[in-house]
């Protein structure tokens, strides 16, 4: 099949690379533009680009599919398949019907749970005991067109948003080469309907860095799954007497009690900084980071006190 493949972020690049090492004939890759980033504001080419020009393969990077000369040149292509892998740009109906087979969307997440922007981490925040990835025709809703196939994935104690980031990005590119195999022929297989039970639909809105402020009023567990959720990015902070600190890890300590209020920094050693939390439970920070200071943990915090 002439394959043209879309993607941005690094969750997307061990599946490119997956398909170039199965010898896919990709024709074309689609990213985003280059973004400034960094202190220096430099501009810098999206994960997804420098893997495809690593392999030698053209590159296209629209601004969107919006305008009648970029849908011309995608359907000039004349691709069977599109693949497309948290790309970030929205596809217009007409392009989603120029694929002989159709479009593909790898989703990080067992649809229709966690529908939209940041399945990863919401999965975290709600606490779910498992996750996964499903290979879904794409249509214009968000998220919401049938999936050929689904692959799970257990959500462990330890996990943060990293880390079941890169164990459902292999995932992702084992269940995609299944679907396009001969063991799963896409040309004729039916893909199932989701759920329209509203019940099991929920949503992932795009991720802020406000959004990483600790509230002390909730539970400890809470808590831990805001650092786990949004560890690398954009990373839970607080303040302690005006001081900004980024918030690595830590662990809730569910068997302890204290009646200090929330916020309330109770105890801190080198094993850790217990903070009292909403539940009257403890949640001790183990590493973190000072405003125009590397990540430590908090036995290098404290000798530095």
């Amino acid at each position: 099949m002439r394959i043209i493949f879309a993607g941005t972020p690094e969750f997307s690049v061990p599946i490119l690379r997956a398909l170039i090492e199965n010898k896919a004939d990709i024709i074309a890759v689609y990213t985003q533009p280059d973004r400034v980033s960094g202190r220096g504001q430099h501009l810098q080419m999206s994960p997804v680009k420098q893997c495809a020009l690593k392999y030698n393969l053209p590159v296209e990077q629209p601004l969107s599919f919006k305008t009648v000369e970029v849908q011309e040149h995608f359907a000039a292509l004349k691709p069977d398949l599109f693949i497309v892998v948290a790309y970030g740009l929205i596809l217009p109906q007409v392009v989603l019907d120029i694929p002989k087979y159709g479009c593909l969307n790898i989703h990080a997440s067992l649809l229709p749970r966690w529908r939209g922007a940041s399945p990863i981490q919401q999965a975290i925040l709600a606490g779910d005991s498992e996750t996964g990835v499903c290979i879904m025709k794409m249509e214009a809703g968000l998220d919401t067109g049938p999936v050929y196939l689904r692959k799970t994935c257990a959500i462990l104690a330890k996990d943060n948003a990293q880390s079941l980031h890169d164990k459902l990005a292999i995932l992702g590119a084992e269940a995609l080469l299944e679907v396009i195999s001969d063991t799963h022929d896409i040309y004729k297989s039916q893909p199932e309907e989701q759920s329209t039970d509203n019940t099991h639909i929920t949503y992932a809105s795009k991720i802020t860095k406000q959004m990483g402020l600790i509230d002390w009023n909730k539970s400890a567990i809470e808590i831990n799954r805001q650092v786990k959720a949004y560890n690398p990015w954009p990373v839970a902070y607080c303040y302690h007497q005006e001081e900004y600190i980024r918030v690595w890890e830590g662990e809730a300590l569910s068997d302890s009690q204290t009646d200090a209020l929330p916020g309330t920094w109770v105890h801190v050693s080198a094993d850790g900084i217990d903070i009292a939390t909403g539940d009257k439970t403890l949640f001790r920070i183990t590493q973190l980071q000072c405003a125009n200071a590397k990540k430590m943990s908090v036995r290098e915090y404290c000798n530095k006190l």
